[in-house]
């Protein structure tokens, strides 16, 4: 009997969200939210990352002001502790992330 492959990519999307390490990626975001100044410098971030894409995308190399802009983010996200352990939560869970990507893919690789 085959799965539908809908119903097992919704069971992971569920058991994804089990996981002790996206639990507490989720528990850092709750006290993120919480925390005005925290959640202001995670709103900074998250726009110049945007920021940074659009650059990238558009094949353009940062310029020296928002290369310095980069730095002052940076130095601010790793020193809110809200953030540190944020980011470092989401580092442990992006190694299943990165594990269930190689899974996933597998059969497009071997078409290749």
């Amino acid at each position: 009997m085959t799965q539908n492959i809908y119903d097992l990519a919704n069971e992971l999307d569920r058991s994804i969200r089990l996981l002790p390490e996206y639990k507490a990626v989720e528990e850092a975001k709750l006290a993120i939210e919480g925390d005005a100044e925290a959640k202001l410098i995670f709103q900074d971030y998250l726009a110049f990352q945007t920021e940074l894409q659009g650059l990238m995308q558009a094949g353009q190399m940062p310029s020296p002001d928002v290369q310095n802009r980069m730095e002052e983010i940076s130095k601010k996200v790793q020193e809110n502790s809200l953030l540190a352990v944020y980011f470092a939560k989401q580092q442990q869970l992006s190694i299943y992330m990165a594990d269930l990507e190689k899974i996933i893919f597998s059969p497009l690789r071997d078409l290749l």
